[in-house]
């Protein structure tokens, strides 16, 4: 085959080959000072794919010192694969959610597959069994063919990965907004258990120890992948369709079930997944971390295609792979180990003591760069920030209470928005029960999934309202927070810490900067006074396409810890005669509601408001009456309102009605999106004691005829309708959308 040259050193300066790459002038400038000479080809290639924003963090990291990370239960916090926290009896949760935005874009199947792929190793890359996996979704109108096109194929190859390689998909959130037309985003999150003790690192400790390759062959898939994921879509992004990697979920099984096995042996010295930068990455991080060096031999490397240069066997993004260091001596086990699971494993390299990352192929040394200036030392940059004149617009606009006509039609219609409507159609095509440890399945606040041989449970969500965010950055930060902290309170767990996927347009914008720092400063403020730190993410910036921005999107993945399964609250209410309670206060709030968009076709104005004291009081007193015991059910008052709240409840409620009466204005009382909310029904027997624990106000209770009816205060109807007749509607709308 004719064999491409390479540029020369020379030709990658005078001709600016690197800003194809994605170096600026300064930072060829600054990789020019660092190794003392111009790079070539292959080591340009290194540098731009360890400095872009995706692996860098570059114009994120001063932003992200804000976040809290330690607290007394962290056992890992940012900076390895993923985050580790304590649940108690030598056992913890490892838990990350990370971004496949753009991939998803062009090559959607493939896409969200590989994203599932990729955080599930991020997982088992820290020793843990991975038990759950859950996403976050955003897309534009189903209206559009481009957007329904998207939305079968992403949901399709979550499901084809998830399934194939038997970890539950257990829940998640789908919004819909025009905001996410031409760039979806797709967010994927996975929560693993492991004993203390079998607790890996990626780190390449000890001078002469085997570096080895192990899992799927390398390709030419996926390169540049991590640079890719750093800039706009535009028109020309789908002549990039070559960087979208391909994934094999029977091939990660088996790789999965090897690596558990190999955290066995204590042969193994350090473990990471070839993810982002793929074999770049993981050697200059697991070398960088250990303050150590890696030397390879790509010769060795597995290739499945013929020719491969140094430059694409470090840039590769392909799959199921995994950079492993194991005791020099000891190469023979690991042989043997992975091929019982018909898997390659293959030295290619050894730990060295002088921090350099070298690299020879075809007898010559083609790379030979510092580690730590890979890993470590890219050039970070501190943003201009401008508020925007949007918000500033907004911020002076008084409360606007939408018209409401027809309060029964305008729930009906409430329930049949893509973001509120049933997501039975996505889910039902996961497999949540293989494993059978799931209790509680999708479609109530929370995932609830039993830690086998206890009595205790993981409670996990996702949960942003973009909205709110782009009306109020900060405020809505916090709002994401605290409502992915009620969902989990809700289910009867105790919130643990948060995992964050930061999607944001172009921080090159200062008007998207200044949305990026205000949201992470609302989100820090809330991760305090909750008690949830911050133990892992990602950060996806340059979701734009053709330089427009999609809503500020950071997305809050939390994990909490259920004490007892008999403590395990869902949504539906469960028998006539229950008493129904609503805990917080109702204000006249509707900006970036569901009501103001459905009546309007817009949003506007200011986002609800939220005091953190009074959601950290009433989560307290809510968790507190749960473990007590006197609480039926428990629902989040979120999109939609009390109405849908409702609704929700008694949608999956066996058969049952409602009779409740609401008090004050009448829209706002029935629709309005008021924080630190809670729906709780409690038998009348418990009604002394839940009264005792909860500062909540009685408004109604559970009926045995399916009807829902909700009156004010003068006894005035102002909803009146069969339950049959919420549901079909309900669990309608997306199916009828997709038709």
């Amino acid at each position: 085959m004719l064999l491409m040259l390479e540029p020369s050193p020379e030709q990658i300066k005078t001709q600016k080959i690197y800003q194809e790459m994605g170096l600026s002038d300064e930072e060829f400038a600054m990789v020019e000072k660092i190794l003392g000479r111009t790079p070539n080809y292959t080591e340009t290639g290194l540098f731009s794919v360890m400095w872009s924003e995706h692996c860098s963090y570059k114009n994120s990291k001063p932003v992200l010192r804000k976040f809290p990370t330690s607290g007394e239960r962290v056992l890992q916090g940012p900076g390895e694969g993923a985050g580790i926290v304590d649940i108690g009896d030598e056992q913890a949760v490892v838990f990350k959610i990370e971004s496949h935005n753009h991939p998803s874009a062009i090559e959607p199947y493939q896409g969200a597959a590989t994203g599932v792929g990729g955080i599930i190793r991020d997982v088992f890359s820290m020793g843990a069994r991975p038990i759950a996996l859950l996403n976050s979704l955003r897309f534009g109108e189903l209206d559009s063919a481009r957007v329904r096109y998207l939305f079968k194929e992403v949901v399709a190859g979550i499901a084809g990965y998830g399934n194939c390689i038997g970890i539950p998909t257990v829940g998640g959130e789908v919004q819909f907004d025009s905001a996410y037309e031409g760039n979806p985003l797709v967010n994927a999150m996975c929560v693993g258990l492991i004993d203390h003790k079998d607790i890996k690192k990626g780190q390449a400790h000890g001078v002469g120890n085997t570096v080895m390759y192990v899992g799927a062959k390398t390709g030419r898939d996926g390169i540049h992948g991590a640079t890719f994921a750093s800039e706009e879509l535009t028109e020309q992004s789908e002549e990039k369709r070559p960087a979208v990697q391909v994934g094999d979920p029977f091939m990660e099984k088996l790789l999965l079930e090897a690596c558990l096995e190999l955290v066995q042996s204590d042969a193994l010295v350090g473990i990471q997944d070839m993810g982002a930068a793929g074999l770049t990455s993981s050697s200059a991080e697991m070398a960088s971390k250990a303050g150590s060096g890696i030397e390879m031999n790509l010769d060795l490397v597995p290739q499945r295609e013929l020719g491969m240069t140094a430059y694409e066997m470090m840039l590769s993004e392909s799959q199921e792979r995994m950079l492993i260091v194991v005791t020099k001596g000891r190469e023979q086990e690991i042989y043997d180990l992975f091929s019982k699971y018909d898997l390659e494993a293959v030295a290619i390299g050894k730990v060295t003591d002088d921090k350099m990352l070298r690299l020879i192929h075809n007898g010559e040394i083609v790379a030979n760069v510092p580690a730590d200036a890979l890993a470590e030392d890219a050039p970070v940059y501190h943003k201009p920030s401008a508020v925007p004149a949007y918000f500033t617009e907004f911020q002076a606009m008084e409360q606007d209470i939408p018209a409401v006509d027809n309060y029964k039609e305008t729930l009906i219609k409430l329930l049949q928005q893509p973001t509120i409507a049933s997501k039975e159609w996505v889910y039902n095509q996961y497999d949540h029960m293989v494993r059978t440890n799931t209790v509680v399945s999708p479609g109530s606040d929370a995932a609830v999934v039993r830690i086998r041989g206890t009595r205790k449970a993981l409670a996990m969500t996702t949960d942003c309202n973009s909205r709110y965010i782009y009306l109020d950055p900060e405020t809505g930060g916090k709002i994401a927070v605290a409502e992915a902290a009620r969902n989990i309170v809700c289910s009867g767990g105790e919130p643990l810490a948060i995992t964050d996927c930061l999607n944001f347009g172009n921080p090159e914008k200062p008007e998207i900067f200044w949305q990026f720092e205000k949201a992470v400063d609302g989100m820090s403020e809330a991760c305090r006074t909750l008690n949830s730190p911050v133990i892992g993410g990602n950060v996806s910036l340059y979701n734009e396409t053709n330089g427009t921005a999609v809503y500020p999107t950071p997305v809050v993945g939390m994990v909490g810890l259920i004490e007892d399964t008999d403590h395990v609250t869902t949504q539906s209410f469960k028998q006539a005669g229950d008493l129904i309670y609503l805990l917080g206060d109702t204000k006249a709030e509707f900006g970036g509601s569901e009501l103001q968009k459905l009546t309007y076709g817009k949003i506007f104005g200011k986002s609800p408001e939220i005091q953190l004291e009074v959601e950290a009081k009433n989560q307290k007193q809510v968790l507190a009456a749960i473990r007590s015991g006197v609480i039926a059910s428990a629902h989040d008052l979120a999109e939609g309102g009390l109405a849908v709240a409702l609704a929700e409840s008694l949608i999956g409620s066996n058969g049952f009605g409602a009779s409740v009466k609401v008090m004050g204005d009448h829209v706002a009382s029935l629709f309005s999106e008021s924080q630190s909310r809670f729906l709780l029904s409690v038998k009348k027997e418990h009604q002394a004691e839940f009264e005792r624990l909860v500062e909540a106000t009685l408004i109604g209770e559970v009926t045995d005829l399916p009807i829902l009816k909700i009156a004010d205060e003068a006894g005035e109807q102002l909803i009146v309708t069969e339950v049959a007749e919420l549901t079909k509607a309900w669990k309608g709308a997306i199916p009828c959308l997709l038709k």
